[in-house]
């Protein structure tokens, strides 16, 4: 079983090489290759969550090089739900991306740069989640943002490549962060290894400790959109493309998450930080929502509840109980789904109403029903409303909160219950301005065009290749047919808004939407299940001796 441990990583950087070799010459080989792929790595990660549940943590020392010289994966409870749940939402979100017709936009170029990228993506999530040594934790995280960088500039229009030029200096300023605090590490331990760490950095001074903490804390606040950390977040992904803006938002900054509960729980026992965190969990929760409240533009909005709900997750890591730890894990699960449906749905309502400025729409309940059924399900789950897995992640925290009895923690509680009411609220204004009030006069009509090669931010530049209804009228053209392809200058196909949305791109939304509801109909499994994963990232011996392979 522990030959399996590699394979999530593997199987994505073995499948980028034959679709780069493949390009696209064969486009359906292509498409195949990376949801055959995608498919293996959730199979497998559910095998790895199952056999680490029974059997306890399993490793692989890559090279059979003795720790700490060698690689070092490690998959324990914690990891094996993490990679379960993040490959069905990548599957769902890639099968959802070839419904939209994005990955074949290139076609001019002589790369087809989506499935690779994406499957780099996969494998460098799936190297963080097992990584059992601060050194390949951070290769991880590189792999990642590489990977992102390219998938949230695809297109190069204006808007993305300015996002994309934030992200990138965020991400490198976090990198280096990350990189110094590695070598502070080394420098007064020795090693990079988890499991020696965890004995190693026990013995320093603590100053030394509290300096390393809380500059790994910083890099891992960086990475997950952590107030005051996360300015960069609402101006970066909104502009990217729906699936790749749905799979950045749902799990990349949920890995920013499992590193700060990875290593508060394995290497800094104690919590000495625990006040810090729930004083940044609590602004996060209220300053995020305070933020979507103001916003009018759905994407915007969503990227705002994200940096709120993060908050939850660090709440449960500041308690530092087992009662939090297993509400943040349970709240985690949810969040990568639920967000994930939401901007996937954000994708649809664009795609149906040619934009997701509110203010310019309505009318969806009656026009779109199905689409309406797609947004009420996951909005009323990101709320909390029972049964539904955010009412159960919530409560969980709310409830080791009132069991710790601290001020911080009563604080937290009620901050909790204020930002979920918030969220309701937030949810409400979307379904009232999108769905439920008439359409306004100036809403897009059937056929705008939404992505072209003369995307642009400049709206002077008027030109006979214009299309009426984007803003930019030109000199005697015509709305396409709804849903056609129209021919663009740079990357051989647009997007356009159509009345009836492709079935893949539901399907995915709707896959998603099952997850999250499988969190509910499983809800007694599930909860065992992170009560056992905080038991065993308290007790720690069960993972340090897989690490140090003894």
């Amino acid at each position: 079983m522990n030959a399996l441990v590699p394979l999530p990583v593997l199987l994505p950087l073995c499948a980028t090489g034959l679709s780069l070799a493949f390009g696209t010459r064969l486009g359906r080989f292509q498409r195949f290759i990376s949801v055959a792929v995608l498919t293996a790595v959730t199979a497998l990660s559910v095998i790895l969550m199952v056999a680490a549940d029974r059997q306890g943590p399993l490793s692989v020392h890559l090279g059979d090089f003795a720790p700490p010289l060698g690689i070092t994966l490690v998959a324990d409870r914690l990891s094996g739900l993490m990679l379960t749940v993040s490959s069905a939402v990548t599957l769902c979100v890639l099968v959802y991306s070839l419904g939209q017709g994005m990955t074949d936009r290139d076609k001019e170029t002589p790369l087809a740069v989506f499935h690779p990228a994406y499957l780099i993506l996969v494998a460098g999530v799936s190297c963080t989640f097992l990584a059992g040594d601060l050194v390949n934790l951070y290769v991880g995280f590189e792999i990642m943002l590489v990977a992102s960088f390219v998938l949230l500039t695809l297109g190069g229009t204006g808007p993305r490549m300015r996002a994309g030029s934030t992200y990138v200096i965020i991400s490198l300023f976090s990198s280096m962060l990350f990189l110094t605090a590695i070598a502070m590490t080394y420098a007064a331990t020795g090693t990079a290894n988890f499991g020696q760490l965890a004995v190693r950095l026990a013995e320093l001074p603590i100053g030394v400790q509290t300096l390393i903490q809380a500059l790994l804390l910083t890099v891992f606040a960086i990475k997950a959109a952590v107030f005051p950390l996360a300015a960069w977040l609402p101006d970066s992904y909104p502009t990217a493309p729906a699936p790749v803006t749905a799979v950045f938002a749902g799990l990349l900054t949920k890995v920013g998450v499992y590193c700060m509960l990875r290593t508060e729980t394995l290497l800094f026992p104690g919590n000495r930080l625990g006040d810090l965190l729930m004083a940044i969990a609590l602004a996060s929760m209220v300053i995020g929502i305070l933020g979507a409240v103001a916003q009018t533009d759905l994407k915007r909005l969503l990227s705002f509840t994200l940096i709120s709900h993060i908050g939850y997750m660090v709440f449960g890591i500041g308690l530092a109980t087992r009662e939090a730890y297993g509400g943040a894990i349970v709240y985690v699960a949810h969040h990568i789904t639920v967000q994930t449906t939401l901007f996937l749905v954000a994708g649809l309502i664009e795609r149906r109403g040619g934009t997701t400025e509110l203010t310019r729409l309505g009318g969806m309940a009656r026009a779109a029903p199905m689409l309406a059924a797609l947004f009420f399900v996951p909005a009323m789950n990101l709320a909390g409303i029972p049964p539904l897995s955010g009412f159960i992640g919530k409560l969980g925290l709310m409830r080791a909160g009132v069991a710790d009895g601290g001020g911080w923690a009563w604080v937290l509680v009620a901050g909790s219950a204020a930002t979920s009411l918030l969220t309701l609220y937030v949810v409400a204004k979307v379904w009232n301005l999108a769905f439920w009030r008439a359409a306004p006069p100036d809403q897009a009509a059937t056929g705008t065009v939404l992505e072209s090669g003369d995307d642009s931010d400049d709206d002077t530049d008027a030109g006979p290749d214009r299309i009426p209804g984007t803003g930019d009228e030109g000199i005697g053209t015509t709305p396409p047919p709804a849903g056609q392809a129209v021919a663009a200058t740079l990357h051989g196909r647009a997007v356009t808004t159509t009345s009836r949305l492709p079935h893949p791109m539901i399907a995915a939304t709707a896959a998603t939407i099952a997850i999250g509801l499988a969190f509910t109909v499983f809800a007694d499994p599930l909860t065992a299940y992170t009560d056992r994963t905080a038991a065993e990232l308290l007790k720690r011996a069960p993972y340090i001796q897989e690490v140090l392979g003894r």
